[in-house]
């Protein structure tokens, strides 16, 4: 397995080579130190002969620090304009029944580096009767998540006190929805002005990771620097 990596901040590269057999590692190369290192005692006579091998070792430093570098800065630039995108969500209170949690749904936001909560009186986080959903992919490659704030031990009168708070990497102004019976959607019919959503469901769109691969070169982008690996 070898590949590098490339900080996009500093500029720092760095490359990684290592053998493996029968399931276990055996050599592998310290690319700063310029030397090999032996896994286990059988791989001593590898390491020394190829440690011998000073065109080898200058090869493998070139490859490692500047073409494997370049073509992962080609790769990171080819997708640059997806990697630093932000797509804001779509944020819903919803309710199944009048005694039920109420959901606080966003949807339709990228990248995956986001958070929500309830808060009161717009800097107290609430902790208690609050439960938390995973964050799950919608099948355009946005993401959805959702945290259920319980209204059971909340008066009223005191509704208006609580928001739920959206708030996601890259952007300073906090996303906000003032829990409102007037604004929450439902699958049950209300009597006091509320909206009825004749089928609510919450459903996480299928979604499935794909992995491109050309020749032996398989190419894992995840960030605005990366990582360009071969095995």
């Amino acid at each position: 397995m070898y590949g590098c990596e490339w900080d996009d901040e500093t500029g720092d590269v760095d490359g990684y080579y290592q053998d493996g057999y029968d399931g276990e590692d055996f050599i592998v190369l310290d690319l700063k130190e310029e030397t090999w290192i032996a896994a286990k005692q059988q791989a001593f006579v590898t390491k020394l002969m190829w440690d011998s091998n000073k065109a080898m070792m200058s090869y493998c430093k070139y490859y490692y620090t500047q073409i494997c570098p370049e073509w992962l800065k080609k790769y990171v630039n080819a997708g640059r304009s997806s990697l630093m995108r932000t797509d804001l969500p779509s944020i819903k209170l919803l309710q199944r029944t009048p005694s039920s949690p109420v959901t606080c749904h966003a949807t339709g936001f990228y990248p995956r580096y986001a958070v929500m909560f309830w808060r009161k009186d717009q800097e107290e986080k609430v902790f208690e009767g609050v439960d938390h959903g995973e964050m799950l992919p919608n099948h355009d490659g946005s993401f959805q998540m959702s945290v259920d704030l319980s209204i059971s031990l909340i008066r009223a009168e005191d509704w208006s006190r609580y928001d739920c708070v959206f708030q996601i990497k890259g952007v300073e102004e906090d996303l906000t929805v003032t829990l409102d019976k007037s604004v929450i959607l439902s699958n049950w019919r209300k009597s006091d002005g509320g909206e009825r959503l004749t089928d609510f469901t919450l459903r996480a769109d299928s979604h499935k990771a794909a992995s491109h691969c050309c020749c032996c070169c398989c190419v894992d982008i995840g960030g605005v620097g990366g990582v360009v690996g071969i095995v």
